[in-house]
C-alpha cells in the first residue's frame, strides 16, 4: 500500500508553513465550536488523505485551542500489509510528538458492519480511558452525499439519509465528533498535497465490487455530467435540510411517546389522531423501547393497520415470536 510521500516532512517545518493562515484554515474554523477549548480528544487515523488532512489541521489550532490530542489507529487485517500501514501512522504520530494507540483484530472481520462495531467500541472505550471528551473521524461532505445515495438507492428513511451528524454520544460521556463535514473529499487531497503530508492511498479503494466505490467512482461522476456539476454540494445541502427536519419530528415523537405508552402498552385511538409520520416515529420508538429491535418499514405498517382493528386481531411475527394484538384501546406485545 504505497505512500504519496515517501518522506516525512520535518515537524518544524510543518509548524512554519501553518502559522500562516490558509483557505483551509479558515474553513475548518466553523468547525471549532464541536470541540471544545481544552478538550482531549482521540483522533481515528486510519493513514488515508482524510484521517491525515484531520490530523494536520487538528496540530494547526490545537496549541491556540488548549488540546490534548491522541492517535488512534485499527488494523483491521483485512490486507496483507496493514500491518506496514500502522507502522506509518506510528512515525507520523511520533514526529509530531502525539501520544499513539494500536488495536489489531485477532481475526479480520467479516462484514463492514461488524468492522463499524468493532472501531467504534474500541475508539469509545480508550477514549473513556484516557479521560477524552471527544472519539473524532475524518467523514467529509462527500461520504455524506455517498452515504445519502447508498442508504436511499436501499429504500432507507430521513434517519438513515442523515446518518452522518456533526456529533452525537458514542460510549458514556464520550462523544463521537466529525469535524470536516464540510470539506470534500477533493479538498482534504489538496491539503494534504500543499502541505506535503504523506498519505496511504488503498487499493480497495478503486474496487468495483464494493457498492460504495461505484457510488464515488461511476454514479458521482455521471450525475456531476450530466445532472448537476455541483451535485455533490446540492446533495449535502439536501441531507443537511432532512437532517433538521428528522430532528424536529423524533423530538415530537418522543412527546407524543409519553402521552401513548403506559406499561410496555401502546394506546392506539391517541395515536391514531396523529400525523402518519409521527405515527410511524412513535411505534418504532416503542418497538426499540420494548423489544430492542429497530424495525423495518414493513414492520411498522402492519402495526399502523392495528390502530383501527377489531379487538383482538393480531400481527404476524415481528421479531424473534414477538407480535402485537389489539386490546381493547391498547396495543400490546405479545409472545
Amino acid at each position: 500500500m504505497p505512500w504519496s510521500s515517501p518522506v516525512l516532512v520535518k515537524s518544524s517545518n510543518l509548524t512554519a508553513t501553518w502559522m500562516a493562515e490558509d483557505p483551509f484554515h479558515r474553513q475548518f474554523r466553523h468547525a471549532l465550536p464541536l470541540i471544545p477549548k481544552g478538550s482531549r480528544s482521540l483522533v481515528a487515523v486510519s493513514g488515508g488523505q482524510d484521517s491525515v488532512c484531520l490530523l494536520g489541521l487538528l496540530r494547526t489550532f490545537a496549541r491556540k485551542q488548549q488540546w490534548q490530542i491522541e492517535v488512534a489507529h485499527l488494523d483491521h487485517r483485512w490486507r496483507a500489509d496493514s500491518g506496514k500501514v500502522a507502522q506509518k501512522v506510528m512515525i507520523l504520530s511520533k514526529a509530531w510528538q502525539l501520544p499513539f494507540h494500536l488495536a489489531i483484530a485477532e481475526s479480520p472481520p467479516k462484514s463492514e458492519a461488524a468492522a463499524r462495531t468493532w472501531r467504534y467500541t474500541w475508539l469509545g472505550e480508550l477514549a473513556l480511558s484516557l479521560g477524552c471528551d471527544h472519539v473524532l473521524t475524518a467523514h467529509t461532505r462527500t461520504d455524506v452525499v455517498e452515504t445519502f445515495l447508498f442508504n436511499l438507492l436501499r429504500g432507507s428513511g430521513s434517519d438513515g439519509l442523515t446518518s452522518l451528524v456533526a456529533e452525537r454520544i458514542l460510549y458514556s460521556t464520550v462523544k463521537l465528533v466529525r469535524p470536516l463535514l464540510n470539506f470534500s473529499r477533493e479538498q482534504t487531497g489538496q491539503y494534504c498535497q500543499t502541505h506535503q503530508l504523506p498519505v496511504c492511498v488503498d487499493p480497495t479503494n478503486f474496487d468495483l465490487v464494493y457498492r460504495r466505490n461505484r457510488i464515488r467512482l461511476e454514479l458521482m461522476p455521471y450525475l456531476q455530467q450530466h445532472f448537476n456539476p455541483q451535485v455533490e454540494a446540492s446533495l449535502a445541502r439536501t441531507a443537511s435540510l432532512l437532517e433538521a427536519e428528522a430532528d424536529f419530528l423524533d423530538q415530537a415523537a418522543l412527546a407524543l411517546v409519553e402521552t401513548c405508552v403506559l406499561e410496555g402498552r401502546l394506546h392506539r385511538h391517541k395515536l391514531n389522531s396523529a400525523h402518519l409520520a409521527l405515527q410511524r416515529r412513535v411505534v418504532r420508538h416503542w418497538l426499540i423501547k420494548e423489544l430492542g429491535h429497530s424495525p423495518n418499514f414493513d414492520q411498522i405498517a402492519v402495526v399502523l393497520a392495528c390502530l383501527e382493528a377489531p379487538n383482538r386481531n393480531r400481527t404476524s411475527p415481528l421479531f424473534a415470536g414477538w407480535l402485537v394484538e389489539v386490546q381493547g384501546d391498547w396495543l400490546a406485545l405479545v409472545n
